[in-house]
């Protein structure tokens, strides 16, 4: 299956962001989301065949809510203009690594890693960095990994040195990271092809030594 239905969905969902027009559409919305959630679901399956941790989940509720919470945002559109789902063993992300599926027209991207650790799971994989810096480097620079994804991505980093390390840590670039996120972006007719699961599949593997390394420094 493709994505087609659900990328011409939102992208005129963005040009009508407002209630009338989605209740008079509710079921362009429906039938969208419910492709997304099959799509989910097929997703999942490839994933659990080197991920066996995510066996037993429930595709239908990893994907996120549609309808944006605007209680403290100044930004009162009041839907999401991207469908995304998280996969990890407990669920949507929460304080483990995983991955992430991210569907939105001309934005679409798969990302992995942790998101925003607390602060004790930040902790946790810096010290794994300062311990074990060298296994990392070599997970980053595999050359599998290297086709996909360029690093870390640069949101959410500290400006100075955390606290505890020297200035001059070999690994200090990493440790500045609040977020252990790495993604790949996808233009529209990548999206809409028949061979995008299993493009995503594969870029799902070469992050897996990432997933596990970060699932040690904070287990």
């Amino acid at each position: 299956m493709d994505l087609t239905h659900i990328l011409k969905f939102l992208k005129i969902l963005s040009k009508n962001n407002n209630r009338d027009w989605f209740e008079k559409n509710k079921d362009e919305y429906l039938q969208a989301k419910e492709e997304f959630e099959l799509f989910v679901g097929k997703f999942l399956v490839e994933l659990i065949k080197f991920n066996p941790s995510l066996n037993g989940l429930n595709p239908k509720k990893l994907p996120f809510r549609i309808y944006r919470d605007v209680r403290f945002s100044k930004d009162k559109r009041p839907y999401k203009t991207n469908m995304g789902a998280g996969f990890s063993p407990n669920g949507k992300l929460v304080q483990e690594p995983g991955y992430y599926l991210h569907i939105q027209p001309g934005g679409s991207f798969l990302a992995g890693g942790i998101y925003m650790p607390d602060p004790v799971n930040l902790s946790k994989v810096r010290q794994e960095i300062d311990y074990n810096g060298e296994k990392l480097e070599k997970i980053l620079n595999d050359k599998k990994f290297k086709k996909w994804f360029k690093g870390f991505s640069e949101f959410d980093k500290l400006k100075t040195v955390p606290k505890g390390y020297a200035k001059d840590h070999p690994r200090l670039d990493w440790l500045k990271h609040k977020t252990f996120i790495v993604s790949h972006e996808f233009m529209d007719a990548e999206v809409k092809d028949k061979k995008f699961l299993k493009k995503l599949t594969e870029i799902s593997k070469a992050m897996k030594p990432l997933i596990e390394y970060l699932k040690e420094a904070i287990a």
